[in-house]
């Protein structure tokens, strides 16, 4: 099956910029039950929760906390997809990881990739 590799966290202050990558062993969106594609994360002692989505199509959405400041996208190829996020705060420190917005379409998780925003 398709493998999701998270890569670009690191350690950043507060207003900074990173760009995460969800590399895939294979196209995502040629897997016929996988219709969009999202950013989760998940913060210490909380559960994980979806931050932005993309559809086939291209439409994307956010989660009311990252709106203005993350942007997801894709490659052509639609082989990774990437989160950008700007104006990065404290409490965006999470681990962050790529997966189909539907469950029942959900690939294993990666190993996600962490981000902490120092204050």
């Amino acid at each position: 099956q398709v493998r999701l590799v998270e890569s670009g966290g690191g350690l950043v202050q507060a207003g900074g910029s990173l760009r995460l990558s969800c590399a895939a062993s294979g196209s995502i969106f040629s897997i016929g039950s996988i219709n969009g594609m999202g950013w989760y994360r998940q913060a210490p002692g909380s559960q994980r929760e979806l931050v932005a989505t993309i559809t086939r199509d291209g439409s994307t959405n956010y989660a009311d906390s990252v709106k203005g400041r993350f942007t997801i996208s894709r490659d052509g190829g639609k082989n990774t997809v990437y989160l950008q996020m700007n104006s990065l705060k404290p409490e965006d420190t999470a681990v962050y990881f790529c997966n189909a917005v539907t469950l029942g379409a959900r690939l294993t998780w990666g190993q996600g990739t962490q981000v902490t925003v120092s204050s």
